[in-house]
């Protein structure tokens, strides 16, 4: 069941909106979310997540209308969100941690904990429960807050810039757990990144100067390049065409 943004607009502290009268349904599966730095990604996801209210406009997941306290409490049981920042909690060890964010989530106390031990086995760091999450390093730190996303059985899923400063087996390691987990659950994943896109996702959605420039499957969207250009830049060159000629 997609997230659906109807007409939203907001701004920071009086400036220049970041977006403006927006609309959006993020399809089911693994969506990406490109755009260049300063394209409003981080802000749509955070407005997705509840995190940012907007101006103006509507957010809804289903029948769920993110509106009012009640609503969205239950919106956000229906929603993860791993921000660009994943801090560990002094003083908590991992599944603490993964306990702690179910519990924020409404979670009874019991539940999470016991629900604790399933998401992290789903990110593959049950090994990992009684470390201090002070100790992870960076990839753990990332895959923790992906289970502490998916703790309170999510239906979307929604991840800002999650490989960022991440090393090339860390971001592969990623791919593959978004593999695993695309079928249980969906994902909207926002990037500057377009490297193995058609493994990855199903549907692409391109945000540049807080607009949708483009969304579509992956086939589409790399059919946009003509055929000489090889495999490995066929993303590329679909995205920059797409942001470079309406920007």
């Amino acid at each position: 069941m997609p997230i659906k943004i109807s007409n939203c607009s907001f701004s920071y502290r009086r400036g220049l909106p970041v977006i403006e009268q927006l609309s959006i349904s993020f399809d089911p599966g693994a969506t990406v979310l490109l755009g260049p730095n300063g394209a409003g990604k981080s802000t749509l996801m955070a407005i997705a997540a509840t995190a940012l209210k907007p101006k103006s406009g509507d957010v809804r997941l289903g029948s769920v209308t993110a509106s009012g306290r009640s609503a969205v409490r239950a919106y956000r049981r229906k929603v993860g969100w791993l921000p660009q920042q994943v801090r560990p909690v002094a003083g908590l060890k991992v599944r603490e941690q993964v306990a702690y964010g179910g519990w924020l989530k409404g979670m009874g106390r019991d539940a999470a904990w016991e629900a604790s031990l399933g998401a992290l086995a789903k990110v593959r760091m049950t090994q990992l429960a009684d470390r201090r999450s002070t100790e992870l390093s960076g990839g753990q730190l990332r895959r923790l807050g992906i289970a502490q996303a998916l703790v309170h059985d999510a239906e979307v899923v929604l991840l800002d810039e999650p490989t960022a400063g991440l090393d090339p087996a860390q971001r592969s390691a990623f791919r593959r757990l978004l593999t695993d987990l695309q079928d249980s659950v969906s994902f909207v994943v926002s990037t500057h990144q377009t490297e193995d896109l058609a493994a990855s996702y199903r549907s692409v959605v391109v945000l540049d100067q807080g607009q949708v420039r483009y969304q579509g499957s992956i086939g589409e969207f790399l059919g946009r390049v003509p055929a000489g250009v090889s495999e490995e830049r066929r993303a590329e060159a679909a995205y920059s065409e797409l942001v470079a000629e309406e920007a």
